[in-house]
């Protein structure tokens, strides 16, 4: 299976990476397998599976990796938190990947599902980066990035140097959804000034759930865009898809003519938005 890194650094096309959650209910199950269906027609560079909202279930979210990645002819990215792995259940985890040919792995710090107890020998997601990387070079490592800063961040400077550390032991790195280009590319310019020039993917949220998204962008310290939610809210219902697709398309085209290597968007396993923005946009 095709290594993300050197996706990020083929020359032909913009790499599009695709963020599906697992599914929680049987209707969810339901449109989770659509949405592998649809995919196959968009021909995504690599799709990430995350553990959503309520924090990791190791066996179905590993099902999951590992079902894809025999399945399909794209990499599946795995997630990785140290929220509430010691250093044996990493590796048995690892392990169980490795034997299963999946070695692209995304090292989170992650939050404990449901408010439990953390329980880590990990303290932040550098030190998971390193353990991953001592288990040999044949993993591809990325790490989260925060265009405008961690939520738990104390100052800029700060959160600019941890994350140049960990890039430093990572190959590339994915951002947190942001609805201005101008902070991402801020991001990346800080990056350099610390002499570090591995690919950043940046991550879109088209704005298809308005409501969810505003909460989560609370959470994660993202500037949501207010204006437009309000423009969404008083247009027509048949208006509403084609200004989320077209809002999408501008951000995606700001990041690729700036530089960006491609884009990730969180498409919520929904595709109504994410495959007429692709094509709009020519990357598929």
């Amino acid at each position: 299976m095709a290594r993300i890194d050197d996706l990020l650094a083929a020359p032909d096309r913009p790499v599009v990476g695709v963020e599906l959650y697992r599914p929680r209910t049987e209707e969810g199950e339901q449109r989770f397998l659509h949405t592998i269906d649809a995919l196959r027609e968009l021909e995504p560079t690599f799709v990430s599976i995350s553990y959503g909202e309520r924090g990791p279930v190791e066996g179905r979210v590993r099902d999951l990796v590992v079902g894809l990645s025999s399945q399909e002819s794209y990499p599946v990215l795995a997630h990785l938190t140290c929220a509430t792995h010691d250093r044996a259940e990493l590796d048995a985890q690892l392990e169980d990947y490795e034997r299963n040919g999946v070695y692209n792995v995304l090292a989170l710090a992650g939050d404990p599902p449901d408010g439990a107890p953390r329980r880590t020998d990990f303290a932040h997601a550098g030190e998971l980066v390193r353990a991953v990387r001592a288990r040999g070079d044949q993993h591809c490592i990325g790490v989260a990035a925060h265009p405008e800063l961690h939520p738990g961040s104390t100052s800029r400077a700060r959160d600019r140097s941890r994350l140049a550390e960990k890039l430093r032991l990572a190959d590339f790195a994915i951002s947190q959804f942001t609805f201005d280009a101008g902070h991402y590319l801020s991001m990346v310019d800080d990056l350099r000034r610390l002499g570090v020039d591995a690919p950043v993917l940046p991550g879109v949220m088209p704005l298809s759930n308005p409501e969810g998204i505003r909460r989560v962008s609370r959470t994660a310290g993202v500037e949501f865009p207010e204006a437009f939610a309000r423009q969404l809210e008083d247009a027509d219902p048949m208006d509403r898809s084609k200004l989320v697709v077209e809002a999408a398309a501008e951000l995606c085209e700001q990041l690729l003519q700036r530089g960006a290597p491609g884009v990730h968007l969180y498409c919520l396993n929904r595709l109504d938005v994410v495959k007429p923005l692709l094509f709009d946009l020519g990357l598929r």
